[in-house]
């Protein structure tokens, strides 16, 4: 149980019970990534059988659910040099050679993407411990930057189909919807799977599905299933790697304090060191991994290497 009334106490008692800060030492980048250890890729690796991949990443492109929120926009993609220009021949290249070229502008966090460790601040304190002054200013995340945890996001992968398990027949989570320790143990029960240290764990509510059925409404920011604030306990006890859902936000919103903004997320990011990944789509592997019974994977979801980045964009493939 949480006091509601109260959230600065139940935030300020969770992020002390669970935090992780010194236990990779003084100078750590990586958070809970330090869980997955070459053992854990090779169990990962192993878990390929059939050669089936899936992509976990919604579209990058101006219809996306972006609105303007804390000034984020949807992808703008411009070409540069295109068939036309060549077929006019003022490219400018010999021998008949013509080429295209394009730029895309967006926040690095406007689809399907990670939020590094520089993200988010517990009364001024940045990942383990240290002043968020000193950490992320005008020139990006001078110590956490996304760029660190590049190489090391690739292990195995849990599905938890939280809203086939208790969304009825439509496999989807109303919003509002909190998902609790409870709720995630017997999720991995019913799969047959296990979760625990070092895996890249993806939660599935279904709200994607239904913004996709429904139109994007107030997905990006609005109402939404996701992981209760008591799930911090959990998601501190398993040692996961990193958690990913299929939400704008990770947890459940309205959060469930009478006045609060992401608390899980005050307490996860700087304080755990959790690596969390928002509007992911597993909808496609969601519908193998119940036909085949089989809800692990290989999961490959590096971020770009985008030096200082406090996030970044990824294409997650999970091979089965």
């Amino acid at each position: 149980m949480i006091d509601r009334q109260n959230p600065e106490a139940e935030i300020a008692r969770a992020a002390e019970a669970y935090s992780n800060w010194g236990r990779w030492g003084e100078d750590d980048v990586l958070g809970t990534l330090n869980f997955l250890d070459a053992e854990k890729r090779r169990e990962g690796a192993a878990l390929v059988r059939r050669g089936v991949s899936f992509s976990l990443a919604q579209s990058f492109d101006m219809d996306g659910p972006q609105k303007g929120w804390r000034r984020r926009t949807n992808p703008v993609h411009t070409m540069l040099d295109t068939g036309t220009d060549a077929a006019l021949g003022i490219q400018g290249f010999p021998h008949g050679l013509g080429g295209a070229d394009d730029v895309i502008a967006m926040p690095l966090q406007c689809s399907t993407q990670w939020d590094g460790l520089g993200h988010i601040f517990d009364h001024g304190k940045a990942w383990n411990g240290r002043p968020a002054e000193q950490v992320v200013t005008s020139d990006g995340d001078l110590v956490t930057g996304i760029q660190h945890m590049a190489p090391y996001v690739a292990g195995r992968g849990v599905l938890l189909d939280v809203g086939r398990v208790f969304g009825g027949p439509d496999g989807e989570l109303p919003d509002g919807f909190a998902v609790t320790e409870e709720h995630l143990t017997a999720t991995a029960e019913t799969h047959g799977v296990t979760v625990g240290r070092g895996d890249l764990l993806v939660v599935r509510t279904g709200q994607l599905s239904r913004a996709r059925r429904q139109g994007w409404g107030e997905y990006a920011g609005g109402p939404a299933p996701g992981l209760s604030f008591t799930a911090a306990g959990w998601l501190h006890r398993t040692e996961i790697a990193a958690i990913a859902t299929d939400t704008w936000g990770f947890e459940v919103r309205p959060n469930e304090f009478e006045t609060a903004f992401q608390p899980l997320h005050q307490v996860a990011i700087p304080n755990m060191g959790l690596l969390i990944g928002e509007m992911w789509d597993p909808d496609a592997l969601a519908a193998d991994c119940a036909e085949d019974g089989r809800y692990d994977f290989w999961l490959t979801a590096a971020p770009l290497p985008i030096t200082g980045a406090v996030g970044s964009p990824v294409n997650p493939v999970a091979v089965k």
